[in-house]
């Protein structure tokens, strides 16, 4: 697992084989079956998560009982709760597995130790940083402003890869329509296409 996360780092900074090493020696393991969480809501959240294999959603549940999915992650792409993970507050969100995953869990102590010994790594975290943030704000613009077909398009374009991965509902839910909504408009949109 961890020269999958080695070769991510590799793409990204230039470390030494003994920074490297700092890294490895802190990194925890762990294994997800589908449908298994790696956070409950109620619980709070103490990691850095790496995905090696795998594909796992991050959502909250309403008072109804409906899903809000907020995000997905695959390979290559971290997951956590970070507002748990920077206030300590039990988190309102959970996170399992869509598929059986595989993942590097690095706690925010030593996280935030290699980040202050390994310049380069806290680097690229801050960029990796950045870049979610200009994420969360073009999907929060796209919520309020696309029109179902509209998002349905940008996903796929954005995500070729999980449009085919997650099941139909969940991808409704993420798009925040209705799974038949949803339908009509994969049907309309495969018409035009």
């Amino acid at each position: 697992m961890f020269e999958i996360f080695k070769e991510y780092i590799s793409q990204k900074t230039t470390l030494t084989e003994a920074e490297y090493a700092k890294i490895e020696a802190v990194c925890i393991y762990k294994k997800l079956r589908k449908r298994q969480y790696l956070l409950q809501e109620g619980d709070v959240w103490k990691y850095n998560a790496f995905i090696t294999k795998g594909l796992v959603r991050f959502y909250s549940v309403d008072e109804s009982g409906r899903e809000n999915i907020v995000s997905f992650a695959k390979e290559n792409w971290w997951t956590g709760d970070r507002a748990s993970l920077l206030t300590g507050e039990p988190s309102k969100n959970n996170i399992d597995a869509i598929e059986d995953t595989e993942l590097i869990l690095i706690t925010k102590t030593n996280f935030d130790r290699l980040c202050q010994e390994i310049p380069a790594l806290n680097d690229m975290v801050n960029a990796i940083i950045n870049k979610s943030f200009i994420t969360s704000q073009n999907r929060i613009h796209s919520a309020i402003s696309f029109t179902a077909e509209q998002k349905y398009l940008d996903f796929v374009q954005r995500y070729p890869d999980l449009s085919l991965r997650a099941p139909q509902a969940m991808i409704a839910s993420y798009l925040g329509i209705t799974p038949e909504t949803l339908s009509r408009v994969r049907k309309e949109t495969a018409k035009k296409h």
